[in-house]
């Protein structure tokens, strides 16, 4: 008999039974709340009130099990062995319910199949048994769905998600037929025609590590893990989002933090524009025409192009197609979007004519929308604020974000999921490698050292970048049998000498990027001491390009290297090697050499690391100048010196061996300057010294209140996980502006270990406990619930009703308001509240509101 004609047979005298008892029933209610429900908060067999356990469910699946093989009949159904491996992946399966990241409307819009694809299998379930089990499951998925219509509220919830989806779409078309004017038509054939192009250049990125038997290419919306951005201490947003309320936008990022990713992904969004899609956030996106301009690639003879030569300068194919003046009109008609990338990649000299360039095309053509990223310290904190930026900065990876990378990395590479698993655990465990995990650039390689390797990993930074250049250059050919096609080996060593000699010129001369001339240059002046390389220049480049996976051409007649830590790391290492202290030590105050210093201290034998040590402090200097050196940390203009010693603190991490008087003068020199005057000093420490200066913080003993809420303000700032035992020193002060400050916080850590670290031991006096999303009132009630709570964003109140702690709360501060929907009666529904703390210009009719509550206006930005 068909397994599909059984399960048909098994739907009303096995299926409906099971289906009731893996859902909660539904309480009575008001029907207030317009949102579809999760399924986790559904199913009977999660939380506190669990009415179905794992081993009930498997019960269930068993029975299920066992009437489908009696249905069968005696000779057809499956053998005992097959029965339990089909009852283990049915309980798998239905027990993934609770996990599913979807509502109850998402989950009928994908229908039975999808429903059951995306649930969980075991591993190793048998063809055999997955023939019987696929047609089971796919018949209770067809049952949960229809649960899910029969919920007395599925229709109308169906109805407002139609009218929501209908008016993002009539929003939508607005702004199009707002931002589009008519255009000529081959205007408007070439920009479809450009769209194309872009979606298809920008839609794919690059893995590190991957091997030659795996795509090297990663489709971007497989591969695009979206990461947050924050401006000063407000709640961090998604960066990708970064025109919701701004169209003038800096973006801060260290080295392989993902801006360029960024860049890429807006780009293809606004190429794509499908309008069903592009709601909320990023409406702004709707009817623009996206220009991506790399300044190391556009920038010719220290000018940047005019709005006529922007495709010429990025080398586009379709530049020579462009109509005569369109991109003046596009411009003109305010619908371009200019993703200016890599202020940190040219010179110096240069930035100031790239600022005069911005301010000129912003003020010819206004309207347009701008993104120009840097490094955090390449351009002074107001560099462009007169020109109307707001300043982001992208935030480190949390420890969702590092999960989200290592599971679709491995996913690219078809490892299957246990590498993963087992790399995330390796991540969470070594405090090392935690450190190291915090940007894409440094996950990826995490995840190919740790698949090259078997699963054994460097511990520090230097020995990561040792093992990665040893498996790009060497091992990833070699180990597969991979000969080069031109015929020429050259051993790791030795490749490496001749990258060195490139990047080597290339920081030395403030380049990112190298004509091809040049590059020949260094090659054959390098090749004349290698009587073991029988190759011309020519050649050898050629070999460095297509063999190395670290060189590259971007285009025509020039070279760079893959990503700029390797350039910068190469770099070093010939500083090291050829004793060019002198012109380390007088560019260490710029930022594209500071990741050059610290790897030179890596790189170096204990006197050399002293030497550069000595020289970021400025101990080598006369006793006079040493002075004046000293007295100019109390100066936080003079960023410079700041900048200096704070490099050498970072320093000691990668100084195997380094004097103790030596260790001692840096870091006394580095503790003066941890203690800032102003919560302005506090912002500009953490991003002067980044992870680093965690391990400089004072401790609460002996500090003002103001003190120890700049100290949370630094640590706070850098943002990682390794801040949190430095932020819990503080969690018993007894100071409420501490304590406020910690309880503000929590955005920036995991949800559920910030509040067991932090928040459960705060004290409760007079505090506010500020929750940032809907997690954060889930886990104060989990607590116990706080009786004072100030919710940040704008909520409708069945929101709250819902996540708040009706038995405690008596005073609750609605920072940003609320959305009103149908009078204030839901604030009956809190018997305790007394106070209720609103801003001036609130919504809300206030009618209706309990005599016992009294109503407290204030700024939008008081503190209470």
């Amino acid at each position: 008999m068909d397994a599909s004609t059984v399960a048909v047979r098994l739907a009303s005298s096995a299926l409906v039974p099971l289906v009731r008892k893996l859902f909660v029933r539904p309480a009575p209610g008001a029907g207030l709340v317009e949102e579809p429900v999760r399924i986790a908060g559904l199913v009977s067999f999660r939380g506190e009130k669990r009415t179905l356990g794992e081993a009930e469910l498997r019960t269930l699946a068993g029975e299920l099990v066992a009437r489908a093989a009696r249905a069968y009949g005696p000779h057809e159904g499956p053998g005992d062995a097959v029965r339990r491996e089909v009852t283990d992946a049915l309980t798998t399966a239905l027990h993934s319910l609770g996990d599913l990241d979807m509502d109850d409307v998402q989950a009928v819009r994908l229908g039975a199949d999808g429903l059951a694809a995306r649930l969980a299998r075991p591993a190793g379930l048998s063809a055999e048994a997955a023939a019987y089990a696929e047609p089971l499951l796919n018949a209770a998925c067809l049952h949960i769905l229809n649960f899910f219509t029969q919920r007395s509220t599925f229709v109308a919830r169906t109805l407002v998600d139609q009218a929501r989806a209908i008016d993002r779409l009539i929003a939508t078309t607005d702004l199009l037929l707002e931002r589009v004017p008519s255009r000529r038509a081959d205007d408007a054939r070439f920009e479809a025609r450009y769209a194309e192009h872009i979606a298809r250049k920008h839609s794919e990125l690059t893995i590190y590590g991957l091997d030659l038997n795996h795509a090297r290419e990663w489709r971007l919306d497989a591969a695009y893990v979206s990461l947050e951005a924050v401006c000063d201490t407000a709640v961090p947003v998604p960066a990708e989002s970064a025109f919701s309320a701004r169209d003038r936008v800096l973006l801060r990022g260290s080295a392989g933090s993902g801006k360029t990713t960024l860049v890429q992904w807006l780009a293809v969004t606004a190429a794509r524009q499908d309008y069903t899609e592009l709601g909320g956030d990023l409406s702004p996106l709707v009817g623009r025409v996206p220009f991506v301009l790399p300044l190391r690639r556009v920038m010719r003879d220290g000018a940047p192009p005019t709005p006529d030569a922007f495709l010429h300068a990025v080398r586009s194919a379709v530049a020579g197609a462009q109509p005569y003046g369109w991109a003046d009109r596009v411009l003109t008609a305010g619908r371009a979007l200019l993703l200016v990338d890599g202020i940190d990649e040219i010179p110096p000299a240069e930035r100031e004519e790239v600022r005069r360039w911005l301010r000129e095309l912003m003020g010819d053509f206004p309207g347009n929308l701008w993104l120009v990223t840097a490094r955090p310290s390449a351009v002074g904190e107001d560099w462009l604020t007169d020109e109307g930026f707001s300043e982001l900065s992208l935030s480190v990876m949390s420890r969702d974000h590092v999960t989200r990378f290592v599971r679709r990395w491995h996913e690219a590479a078809h490892t299957g999921p246990e590498p993963g698993q087992a790399l995330l655990e390796a991540i969470r465990t070594n405090a090392d490698l935690g450190m190291l995990a915090v940007n894409p650039l440094m996950c990826g390689l995490l995840c190919a050292l740790h698949r090259e390797r078997r699963g054994f990993l460097p511990h520090g930074r230097k020995d990561l970048y040792d093992a990665a250049l040893r498996m790009l250059l060497e091992r990833r050919d070699v180990e597969r049998g991979v000969a080069a096609g031109d015929g020429l080996r050259l051993s790791s060593e030795t490749q490496i000498l001749l990258l060195q000699k490139l990047a080597h010129w290339m920081i030395r001369n403030d380049r990112p990027e190298m004509d091809r001339a040049d590059a020949l240059t260094q090659l054959g002046r390098a090749l004349e001491y290698m009587a073991h390389v029988p190759a011309p220049p020519e050649e050898v480049l050629g070999h460095l390009l297509v063999r190395s996976g670290l060189l590259r051409e971007p285009a025509a007649g020039r070279v760079d290297f893959v990503h700029r830590t390797f350039q910068d790391y190469l770099g070093a290492k010939a500083v090291v090697e050829e004793g060019d202290f002198p012109l380390l030590l007088d560019n260490a105050h710029k930022d594209q050499w500071e990741d050059v210093v610290r790897m030179a201290v890596a790189l170096g034998r204990p006197a050399e690391r002293e030497r550069i040590l000595r020289g970021l402090i400025g101990t080598h200097a006369s006793e006079r100048e040493a002075r004046a050196r000293a007295e100019l940390l109390d100066d936080w203009d003079q960023v410079r010196p700041l900048r200096r010693v704070l490099l050498a603190a970072s320093c000691l991490e990668h100084a195997t061996e380094v004097g103790p008087g030596v260790r001692r003068q840096v870091v006394s020199m580095a503790e003066r300057i941890v203690r800032p005057g102003s919560k302005r000093q506090a912002r500009l420490l953490a991003e002067l010294a980044g992870p680093k200066v965690l391990g400089l913080l004072p401790r609460p003993d002996g500090l003002t209140d103001e003190e120890a809420v700049r100290v949370l303000v630094t640590a706070t700032r850098v943002g990682t996980q390794t801040a949190l035992p430095v932020l819990a020193r503080f969690r018993d002060h007894p100071s409420l502006l501490v304590r406020r400050q910690l309880a503000w916080s929590w955005y920036k850590f995991d949800t559920r270990e910030y509040a067991e670290e932090i928040v459960a031991r705060l004290d409760e006096t007079d505090l506010y406990f500020t929750a940032h999303d809907n997690g954060h009132l889930r886990a104060l009630r989990e607590m116990g619930g706080r009786e004072r709570v100030q919710v940040v964003g704008m909520y409708r109140p069945a929101d709250l009703v819902e996540f708040l702690d009706a038995d405690r709360l008596t005073h609750l501060w609605l920072r940003d308001g609320y959305f009103t929907v149908g009078g204030e009666e839901w604030l009956h529904r809190f018997p305790r509240l007394h106070t209720l703390v609103v801003p001036e210009r609130a919504r809300g009719t206030r009618q209706g509101i309990p005599g016992r509550i009294t109503v407290v206006p204030v700024p939008a930005r008081a503190v209470i």
